[in-house]
């Protein structure tokens, strides 16, 4: 599985990196250990040489427990991370952020203040969360415009007092489906902190163009999944690509259509030197072995530590 000619050529072409690394690196959602400690999951992260960890965070996780989050416990898990030469990429808290119920949704907002506050302690600069469903009765676009609005305004902004951003993964069954979602979406929380947990994945099986959004969108890339996508062909022949099951599903990298290469080298030349960030959701493959494969193919399009 190696770079093809117009992967290798556009890897080439990089221009220098900005911000606090030289280049970008890999790390690991730690959603597949959820059962399992944070120490444990730096163990294994740390003896692999992954870079840095997506930590999960809400009321009662083993990993981030938000409801008695203190200095005291920050401390803690950055001298865990130290230990192991990681970093924690995101604290990451993917909530229904416009629920329709309006019990939840507040219950859901405050989740996303208090991995905030969580993320302010740990010298984390970026939160992870969703961008919410769709309110029944509306659609994307009313939801964006009628209530992402109202929901994500207060939110940003309570993060920029912490210095902290706020990313959005484009997962296809909440209110930022496509491009158009997008835009809107910034047009009308134009904060500059406010931004996108970047998914190929979620574009690749809708023939949308993931190389063309990270040039569109690069200043609002802060945090990156690696995730792939593999078209079931002979499914797919079967019931069309308007059924919305079957045909598709998501695979470590390497082993879908994303081009890679080119989606590396367009985050490069953009000025990225974050996390990819491996979101294992293959149930073919087994949980350390997946993560594994998926660090060995990405590392073939870049040198780590290496500008």
């Amino acid at each position: 599985m190696r770079c093809s000619s117009t992967e290798c050529s556009a890897l080439s072409r990089i221009s220098p990196h900005k911000g606090g690394h030289t280049n970008v690196y890999v790390g690991i959602l730690t959603a597949p250990f959820g059962g399992e400690s944070l120490d444990h999951v730096a163990a294994f992260a740390g003896e692999y040489g992954f870079g840095g960890m997506e930590v999960i965070a809400g009321p009662g996780s083993k990993h981030i427990n938000l409801t008695d989050f203190t200095p005291g416990k920050a401390a803690a898990i950055k001298e865990l991370m130290e230990s192991r030469a990681l970093e924690i990429s995101s604290v990451a808290a993917y909530t229904n952020n416009t629920d329709a119920d309006p019990a939840r949704r507040a219950a859901n907002n405050e989740t996303v203040k208090k991995a905030v506050d969580a993320a302010a302690l740990l010298g984390v600069e970026v939160v992870c969360t969703l961008a919410g469903m769709p309110v029944p009765g509306k659609s994307k676009m009313q939801t964006i415009e009628e209530d992402c609005a109202a929901v994500f305004t207060p939110l940003v902004e309570y993060a920029a007092q912490k210095g902290v951003k706020i990313a959005l993964e484009n997962w296809y069954a909440t209110n930022i489906q496509h491009l158009g979602h997008w835009q809107r979406l910034f047009e009308v929380v134009p904060n500059a902190n406010f931004g996108l947990n970047f998914d190929p994945s979620h574009l690749a099986w809708q023939d949308i163009d993931y190389i063309g959004a990270v040039d569109k969108f690069a200043s609002r890339i802060f945090h990156t999944h690696a995730k792939d996508t593999e078209i079931v062909e002979a499914r797919k022949a079967w019931v069309g690509n308007q059924h919305d099951g079957g045909w598709w599903r998501y695979v470590i990298p390497g082993l879908g259509v994303i081009r890679w290469g080119e989606y590396i080298a367009a985050l490069r030349r953009n000025g990225y030197t974050g996390v990819l960030s491996i979101e294992h959701e293959d149930g073919a493959v087994g949980r350390e072995e997946g993560f594994l494969i998926g660090k060995k193919y990405l590392e073939q399009f870049f040198v780590p530590g290496m500008s």
